[in-house]
């Protein structure tokens, strides 16, 4: 019997851990991608958590992302007066005392990239425009008006997902999360003394600042990997956004967190260069994830806030998910209606917790001080039940017969060969 063809939209971390774990469970995926090489602005960093590093530990790339990154396993928190709020973990460590790694989105993007080349998956360079089903193939229409056909399609084309509006027009776009991000690295050497905070090398300092949040980890080297979140309304427009130069975004960042304590303007004026600034876009919930032959995962189906720490570890589960799915079930709609009812409780609740944290960074002054007095005492009587995000294992059996995947935390997901 030949092999299932696949088509998977979107090169980057989501599209290219689909692509490896499609290939595992035996179909023969093609990336499209519309750049020529990962994108090197695609963000800062992102936390690669346990429970994502578990995700790839099956598809044998954690090694060489765990290599990019380095050991951020707890977060501590602070109000502007440099309050300590409490600290809460990024993870729970696995087996082995692997804990989640902080990673240049950008290097993530080129470890997985290099995975599917090294692997033979065919990778295709160009933009979807739209999406064709007919009853038994799938057809992905690029803007060259070339296109690739394929028994099933994987939109992994992210938050502003193409193949989503193509697949179900009347679905919701993303919403604007009301905060506008941006991010680099400075030299630690540049703001030592005072103004540090104090968290070190393998640790998160994240500041509830009067204006702005403000987030940093020292890596190993001593360089300093920061990002802040501003509030904005309303929504400004993206292209706008990257046409201020960064002397500008170094004048108003100075001005937003002129009023607090700690290592925020230090950080940022020993900084050479800011990541592009860009507004956040979450998507809470999507009424459909899947047609008969096509199906979204990562964040062209559920974005969360980058608040949550998880985009990148969704989106690994996603893919072993779907490839554990496809390979238990011959039909492609019964396999995406399979996946969808396992991850879709999970992911949304993340979602949802994302979007409480967002609120509190927008905080006027009486929800600022209501935040900094209820928040140590949140902290630790939720100190079990915010770990239970993370505690979600996946396990691959090539073994006939095989569970099908869970939908509970801590469980092992598991489908039978074909």
């Amino acid at each position: 019997m030949t092999a299932r063809s696949a088509i998977v939209v979107g090169g980057g971390i989501a599209g290219s851990t689909a692509a490896l774990a499609l290939a595992r469970a035996g179909l023969r995926p093609t990336v499209v991608e519309m750049r020529t090489g990962p994108a090197q602005d695609a963000g800062v960093m992102l936390t690669l958590a346990t429970n994502g590093i578990d995700a790839l530990r099956v598809l044998d790339v954690d090694g060489p992302a765990l290599a990019a990154g380095f050991p951020t396993p707890e977060i501590v928190l602070r109000s502007h007066t440099g309050k300590h709020l409490g600290a809460t973990p990024t993870g729970v460590p696995l087996a082995d005392g692997t804990v989640s790694h902080t990673l240049r989105r950008a290097d993530l993007n080129t470890v997985l990239r290099d995975e599917v080349t090294a692997r033979g998956i065919p990778v295709v360079t160009g933009t979807v425009v739209a999406v064709e089903e007919h009853a038994d193939r799938v057809r992905a229409v690029l803007s060259d008006g070339s296109s690739v056909d394929a028994d099933l399609l994987v939109g992994a084309d992210g938050v502003h997902s193409r193949v989503r509006s193509s697949m179900d027009p009347p679905a919701p776009g993303p919403s604007y999360a009301g905060l506008v991000t941006t991010g680099g690295f400075a030299p630690d050497s540049a703001v030592v003394g005072p103004e540090r905070d104090g968290a070190g090398t393998g640790a998160y300092e994240m500041v509830f600042g009067r204006r702005a949040f403000f987030g940093s980890a020292t890596a190993p080297d001593g360089v300093v990997w920061w990002f802040v979140n501003v509030p904005l309304a309303p929504e400004p427009d993206r292209r706008e956004l990257r046409e201020v130069p960064t002397a500008e975004w170094r004048r108003r960042l100075a001005a937003l967190f002129a009023d607090d304590a700690g290592a925020a303007r230090a950080t940022i004026d020993a900084t050479a260069d800011f990541a592009p600034m860009t507004p956040i876009h979450t998507l809470p919930h999507l009424p459909r994830w899947h047609t008969g032959r096509c199906v979204l995962v990562g964040d062209a189906a559920h974005a969360p806030s980058p608040t949550s720490g998880q985009g990148a570890s969704l989106a690994a589960e996603d893919a072993v998910v779907l490839a554990q799915c496809l390979r238990s079930q011959d039909d492609p709609g019964d396999a995406f209606a399979l996946f969808e009812s396992v991850r879709r409780p999970r992911v949304e609740r993340i979602v949802r917790a994302a979007a409480r944290i967002n609120n509190s960074k927008a905080a006027g002054p009486v929800a600022r001080r209501v935040r900094d007095l209820v928040l140590p005492a949140v902290l630790r009587l939720s100190a079990t039940s915010s770990l239970t995000q993370y505690d979600h294992h996946l396990e691959w059996s090539d073994e006939p017969g095989a569970r099908q995947p869970a939908g509970r935390r801590g469980s092992w997901a598991r489908v039978g060969g074909r």
